[in-house]
């Protein structure tokens, strides 16, 4: 559904996995410089960051709740059979508890949870309702998160069709778009890492066309390999702040046309 009011800036998070950590770390560095979005557009990891501070959660809070989540609570198993192995209720549970229930048109900041709808494989950008539902569908990896139904259409991980959404942005409006690209930098790709090199490829593929329409492209170096420990959330907040903060006259003057 269209937003209430035109966005001049919109922040645009991505995909990532558990890079997407780093989006803690480059919020917690815009709130520093004193910056504010119109509008936050994310998919998957990018759409559960921007949800929970679209909701009014502070850098600290942000940060707390990465540092604690036990990625293991945000799914559940399932036993019915199928392609799909887990249910992303969990997440949808956690999302709407942490920010008391309120849908997506209600929260202090507009938000936008882009989902792969699986019929056309088009992105779809939710706006209205049901914030965890949101999150959910745009979080539900293929193939291995069972699909979200919404209003009779499947919806999935954005990851595959647009996991760096800023012509969503553009189409919602936005003026100026600030792009945090939580992607690997396949080009410093380590020996050893030949198995993904090729979906490292097929991501940039798809990323390039938005990076294009973007303003700004904050890619923080966040270093080949992911993982769930503490020790790398705790390295990736880091980076996406100190990145972050070295483009501060740049993203200034974004903010301030």
């Amino acid at each position: 559904m269209p937003l209430k009011q035109p966005p001049r800036v919109a922040w645009v998070l991505s995909s990532g996995g558990p890079r997407g950590f780093v989006h803690v770390g480059v919020i917690a560095a815009l709130a520093e410089l004193g910056l504010k979005p119109d509008l936050i557009v994310g998919a998957s990891a990018g759409a559960l960051v921007g949800t929970l501070f679209a909701a009014g959660r502070s850098a600290a809070d942000l940060e707390r709740l990465a540092l604690d989540m036990q990625a293991w609570r945000l799914a559940r198993l399932q036993l019915t059979g199928g392609a799909e192995r887990w249910s992303g209720r969990p997440l949808c549970d956690f999302i709407n508890s942490e920010i008391d229930g309120r849908p997506l048109h209600a929260l202090p900041l507009a938000m936008a949870c882009v989902a792969q709808r699986l019929r056309d494989g088009s992105a779809v950008a939710f706006t209205h309702g049901n914030a965890g539902v949101a999150v959910q569908a745009s979080a539900a990896i293929e193939g291995q998160f069972v699909p979200v139904s919404i209003r009779g259409e499947r919806y999935a991980d954005a990851d595959l069709s647009t996991p760096l959404p800023v012509r969503v942005a553009r189409a919602l409006g936005a003026r100026r778009v600030l792009a945090v690209d939580a992607s690997a930098h396949e080009d410093r790709a380590p020996p050893g890492s030949e198995r993904w090199r090729e979906a490292d490829l097929r991501k940039r593929e798809l990323t390039v066309p938005d990076a294009r329409s973007a303003d700004l492209v904050l890619h923080p170096d966040t270093g080949y390999w992911a993982g769930m420990s503490r020790e790398y959330r705790e390295r990736l907040i880091t980076i996406g702040r100190r990145d972050t903060l070295a483009q501060a006259t740049a993203l200034r003057a974004l903010h301030a046309a």
